[in-house]
């Protein structure tokens, strides 16, 4: 329109005759018909707000897209023959999709890529690549289709890309770790949330500046400590509804002030904003035992866990959300008060994570992450009964795994609750990921029997020598008493005898998952130059660390760590071996002696003070530190260690700005 009025403005004051009106009026036409688009193409608009998925549906409602993850490809399924018309490789990881307004090109988040990649569907192949930052994750598209919004995992970033021409336009600082995103429906407000520390962002897309931020906000303690309560963390989904008038999004809530137990750490959530005020609606928050609350046959509540998704029916009558956890559609009839009136116990397929609604409102369409398949889900009328059925069985996507058998069922453990399926948790409660969040950190410190306790990330978990802050574990299987003591599985078996063979399965394909290389792929650091090197500061701090610090005597090896030589005289890992346990000054008078336990045949005592030596590889990414999370900072880690933590008390002001630059460029 800019156009257009300087084209009036500048000729029209001095110009008066026929030959100029007709050219001015032409010349206007012309723009207002290019500004429309669709009097002169077919394109289609999308309606309404959009979200990044992982499965997307087209105007027409005919074809969904699926980004297959840990196989590399994307699917493209026939809606109405269910039937898979292509699969196309792509980079590593793809997360999340949008089409194009033509439906002609698929715009990929490839997250160990580090890229967007736009992929010719007609053609089958990938036509062109933007690098973003590290760990691209969301996407969603301007409603022109002329823009790309893409979250920036590891960069805190997102990426604002020019479609046509492949190009950045901006970056835009966007927290610490940016995930779920969504567009307002005309395209002028982008949304984002922080995944760890539930900061949810609004951006002006004309200014592309951040207009406002809010963190959700805990849940308050309560006397009963099985009802949910706690700390927002891993947002996974942050939806807009119909009207935009509000934001949902699917959350966990972690009890950290009570000792871990199944029933009283972890709860489901799901929050609303107020797109006007971008104020949380705290009353409004659906959570375990309140709005959550459906009964089973013996009218009991049915427990859910891991929220990650939400849609919405086109009237905005109905909520759906996937309990990606325990496997599970909830229906939540808005127009009645808003409390969850039906559950889908169980859907098939495994691990859950995105779902679309047809356009009509008649069908949903959820993606199983980890089994690679798509279950169909009827919604009829309210006429029709209004109950949501499962359609037949599920809908193979991929043509082959990348996964052996042994560490696809590993990966579908680690993120499973479902309880019926595995018995490595208790009433279909909690997952590994549930404490992990992505299998890494959720940056909480948690209540243990043995003290405060920061959850640890599993990146090189298996290549880091003894199990556990205090190395009171050297066997994978020990961790049986992680599942019985606070995730309520496995109730029947004597820890202190040989592992029965159903349950040795289910430890050696969990191991055989994380021993993957790209399981949980140590972060990239943002902090590197552009070209992935260290800076000359991180130079200078890497000489004080492998020198005067003498940060290398504990922190060596491949993986910085020397917990990795506690073995015995046949090189065999163990916990008899305590000279690689070190007392760094950080106890706190919480803390309690360890006496053993029926794995290691109580032998296994630990006394109170004295710590395994954790992994600096990633560490940037692990906030906060120590094995009671009570150093926010690596900057604080150095500032309270003394001699005790290294030989940092006659470092200078630089030389510790410089060992800190290096100890966040580490990867």
């Amino acid at each position: 329109m800019g156009l257009l009025q300087y084209f009036f403005q500048s000729q029209l004051k001095n110009k008066t005759s026929l030959a100029f009106k007709l050219a001015a009026g032409a010349f206007a036409l012309a723009v207002l018909a290019l500004m429309a688009g669709c009097s002169l193409t077919d394109e289609k608009a999308p309606q309404g707000p959009q979200s990044g998925s992982s499965i997307i549906i087209n105007p027409d409602g005919d074809t969904l897209y699926v980004a297959n993850g840990d196989t590399n490809s994307v699917s493209i399924i026939d809606a109405k023959s269910r039937k898979v018309l292509k699969e196309i490789a792509v980079g590593k990881e793809p997360r999340e999709l949008s089409l194009s307004n033509d439906g002609k090109t698929l715009y990929v988040t490839c997250r160990y890529a580090d890229s967007v990649e736009w992929v010719d569907i007609k053609a089958g192949k990938v036509l062109g690549t933007v690098k973003t930052g590290i760990e691209p994750f969301g996407i969603v598209s301007s409603p022109g289709g002329e823009r790309l919004y893409v979250t920036n995992y590891r960069s805190g970033t997102v990426t604002v890309i020019d479609a046509e021409k492949r190009t950045i336009i901006k970056q835009l600082d966007a927290g610490t770790n940016p995930r779920a995103i969504a567009i307002s429906a005309d395209g002028a407000s982008l949304y984002v949330s922080d995944y760890l520390n539930t900061d949810t962002l609004v951006f002006d897309t004309v200014s592309l500046r951040k207009t406002t931020s809010t963190k959700l906000a805990p849940s308050p303690d309560l006397p009963d400590r099985k009802k949910s309560q706690g700390t927002p963390n891993t947002v996974e989904q942050l939806r807009l509804t119909p009207d935009g008038s509000n934001i949902w999004e699917a959350h966990l809530l972690t009890n950290t002030d009570t000792p871990i137990q199944f029933e009283e750490v972890i709860f489901p959530a799901l929050s609303i904003l107020d797109v006007k005020t971008t104020k949380e609606k705290l009353n409004a928050r659906k959570e375990l035992f309140a709005s959550i609350d459906v009964k089973d046959k013996l009218g009991k509540t049915t427990i859910v866990s891991n929220p990650t998704d939400i849609v919405f029916s086109p009237d905005g009558t109905k909520a759906y959300s996937l309990m990606g956890g325990s496997e599970d559609l909830l229906t939540f009839d808005l127009a009645r008060g808003g409390r969850a009136s039906q559950i889908i116990r169980h859907l098939p397929g495994d691990f859950p994570i995105g779902m679309v609604m047809s356009p009509a409102g008649d069908t949903l369409y959820i993606h199983n992450l980890s089994s690679h398949d798509l279950t169909v889900v009827n919604l009829p009328s309210e006429s029709e009964g209004g109950q949501a059925k499962v359609e037949g069985k599920p809908i193979a996507l991929i043509a082959k795994d990348r996964l052996t058998p042994e560490q696809r069922l590993g990966k579908t453990i680690f993120y499973s609750a479902n309880t019926e399926d595995f018995p490595i948790t208790g009433n279909n409660w909690m997952s590994c990921v549930s404490c992990h969040s992505d299998g890494e950190v959720d940056t909480l410190t948690l209540t243990t029997s043995r003290g405060p306790r920061n959850i640890p990330s599993n990146v090189l978990a298996l290549e880091t020598g003894l199990f556990m802050w205090d190395g009171s574990r050297d066997d994978f299987v020990d961790y049986i008493h992680t599942i019985q003591g606070e995730m309520g599985g496995m109730s029947d078996v004597d820890p202190g005898k040989p592992m029965p063979a159903d349950k040795q399965k289910i430890f050696d394909a969990l191991e055989a998952y994380m021993k993957m290389p790209d399981a949980f792929p140590v972060p990239e650091s943002p902090y590197r130059t552009a070209d992935g090197q260290l800076t000359p500061e991180a130079e200078q701090g890497k000489i004080l660390f492998e020198g005067k610090a003498q940060c290398i005597t504990c922190h060596a090896t491949d993986v910085m760590t020397d917990s990795v030589k506690a073995v015995d005289s046949q090189g065999k890992l163990t916990t008899d071996n305590t000279d690689y346990l070190h007392d760094v000054g950080t106890v706190s008078k919480t803390d309690t002696d360890y006496g053993g336990d029926a794995r290691g045949a109580f032998a296994n005592k630990r006394a109170r003070g004295f710590y395994d030596t954790p992994t600096l590889r990633g560490i940037y990414a692990t906030a906060p530190y120590l094995h009671d999370g009570s150093a926010a900072t690596l900057e604080d880690v150095l500032a309270r260690a003394g001699d005790k933590h290294g030989k940092t008390s006659s470092l200078s002001a630089k030389e510790l700005s410089n060992l800190v630059a290096y100890l966040k460029q580490i990867q």
